[in-house]
């Protein structure tokens, strides 16, 4: 397909997923009293391959050719990206410093039970032959522990926010927890594709970059930004230049943690 055809089909991509998304996650949110995320990830089943792709095909892949998908990839995470920095503007500091001991306990039994779990099927799935040949237990057992473990902390989110719980005590210690789970998962990740051969380097990179970006967001990062603030202050507005400037640094801090191998929300975040 050539840039103008992408585009097309990608504005009317988009137009169905969002009508699509909204009319489904209204539907779940009002008879069934779930958040209206779960029927916009519901949305996402019913459009793809599992559903619209086998009662029509052809129209699915005529609407979602595979050659757009990368196109919807990329903007897919710049939503979730922006979307989690919408919810970082709203996170309490405070709350992450005083419940720091509480959110690090929650996340570590949240990722204990799971790799407790691969642990015990890794020796059975192995030998269903799902994992290939040269790949040995420890291998197997954490990556289906990081799997299970990684959480979908963009809809965490969301579920917070609906639940009018963004402020308080309980959704920042939620939040923390999940990030914390999230990024471990994710270093975890990258060790095990270090084991797979891709090198030390993808574990070191992911390890060492997401603890420096965390130290550097929450130390230096503060009083980097305070003058943007006090520029916002005295205007009483976010004028189009100051916009740019957070936009930039939005998309520097996603690079960076896309970079790492760990996640552009994280960066967003």
């Amino acid at each position: 397909m050539t840039p103008a055809q992408l585009s097309v089909a990608f504005f009317l991509q988009m137009a169905l997923i969002i009508a699509v998304c909204r009319a489904v996650g209204w539907l779940v949110k009002k008879y069934l009293g779930q958040p209206q995320v779960v029927g916009e990830m519901i949305a996402g089943v019913l459009l793809g391959p599992s559903l619209f792709g086998l009662l029509a095909p052809d129209l699915q892949a005529a609407l979602f050719p595979k050659e757009s998908k990368d196109v919807l990839f990329v903007g897919a995470q710049l939503g979730v990206g922006l979307y989690m920095f919408m919810v970082g503007l709203g996170f309490q500091r405070e709350h992450f410093r005083t419940n720091f001991t509480s959110a690090a306990a929650v996340s570590l039994a949240g990722m204990a039970a799971p790799f407790l779990v691969a642990l015990a099927i890794a020796p059975w799935l192995l030998s269903l032959n799902l994992f290939g040949e040269g790949i040995n237990q420890m291998q197997a057992a954490l990556f289906m522990g990081a799997a299970i473990a990684i959480t979908a902390f963009p809809m965490l989110a969301r579920i917070i926010h609906e639940r009018g719980l963004s402020n308080t005590r309980l959704g920042s210690l939620s939040l923390s927890a999940g990030a914390i789970d999230d990024a471990g998962a994710w270093c975890v990740l990258a060790v095990v594709l270090a084991t797979f051969g891709d090198g030390p380097v993808v574990a070191f990179k992911a390890i060492g970059g997401g603890i420096a970006f965390v130290v550097f967001m929450l130390i230096v990062g503060p009083r980097l930004l305070a003058p943007l603030a006090r520029i916002a202050e005295r205007e009483q507005k976010v004028s189009a230049g100051l916009l740019g400037i957070v936009l930039i640094i939005f998309m520097l801090c996603a690079w960076a943690m896309d970079y790492i191998g760990i996640h552009a929300v994280f960066g967003g975040f």
